[in-house]
């Protein structure tokens, strides 16, 4: 192959240096392609067009929680396969690699902690746990969060980001939406403050339960949120959708949720709202 070398020795052969994967990032939104380092450092938000690429969930404690106050509750309840279910894939195996995968986590974490010094309960849903499902862990640990608020006094505030019910639980993992929405209805009861923020995805259960139950719903712009997607609506009615359809922007004007935050006032407007009302 000596032939497809260059002979003058005054022309010299550069050698292409390999990109290393995971540098670079296209925006779905404005397609510009962003250096992923520089979008970490801006809250994965485009710097051309604000558009908010999905985030790891713990940079929302990062985000929300004053530095140094957070303190993690409930970490050792955690799913397992109780009716033994096997499907495509043993559901024990899933839970295993799920765990390896998150960091020894489930679709959710329990934090007490303070925004500008207002103690509140946090969770935060962990989509990178089997898309953030719905099972009785998840369940358990929020009531868990609920009646500890309601004990302590404090506000609540749940990060939601979620695919549903986890179907290798069967009923039990759909019993949950009415054990958490029993929890919150003693809470609002009592006079607690409850918060969620909507990121995408939010769909399924999530939305068809507590997501939609807080006395305040924030979303972050252009979150998905809804109770199936909208393809499988497309289908079922046989009708195309209003442009946008299932978008917090859309549900904003239709008065599904009261106010869409970029990310960076997401703190400032949780600590305006807790000390307004609580």
């Amino acid at each position: 192959m000596d032939w497809f070398k260059r002979k003058d020795k005054k022309i010299k052969e550069k050698i292409k240096k390999a990109i290393p994967d995971g540098l670079w990032e296209k925006c779905p939104s404005c397609k510009e392609i962003l250096f992923k380092p520089e979008l970490d450092k801006n809250l994965a938000v485009c710097r051309h067009c604000s558009h908010h690429f999905r985030m790891d969930y713990r940079k929302y404690l990062d985000l929300i929680i004053d530095e140094g106050s957070s303190k993690r509750l409930f970490e050792n309840i955690k799913s397992s396969n109780f009716l033994n279910f096997v499907g495509r894939r043993n559901y024990d195996d899933q839970l295993n690699d799920a765990y390896k995968k998150s960091g020894n986590t489930d679709s959710i974490e329990i934090y007490s902690g303070s925004i500008k010094s207002k103690s509140v309960i946090i969770g935060i849903m962990n989509f990178g746990f089997i898309g953030g499902s719905m099972g009785s862990a998840l369940g358990e640990l929020i009531s868990l969060a609920i009646v500890k608020a309601r004990k302590d006094k404090k506000p609540l505030i749940l990060v939601c980001k979620s695919g549903g019910a986890r179907m290798q639980e069967g009923a039990i993992s759909l019993m949950q939406l009415a054990k958490i929405s029993t929890q919150l209805a003693k809470f609002s009861d009592s006079g607690g403050l409850y918060i969620t923020v909507l990121t995408d995805p939010t769909t399924g259960g999530v939305t068809a339960s507590y997501g939609m139950l807080g006395d305040i719903i924030f979303a972050e712009p252009g979150a998905l949120i809804g109770f199936a997607g909208p393809r499988v609506i497309k289908q079922t009615i046989g009708q195309d959708l209003p442009e946008g359809f299932q978008r917090s922007e859309f549900l904003l004007e239709k008065g599904f949720i009261d106010r869409i935050i970029s990310r960076d006032k997401m703190k400032n407007h949780l600590h305006n709202i807790i000390d307004l009302l609580n």
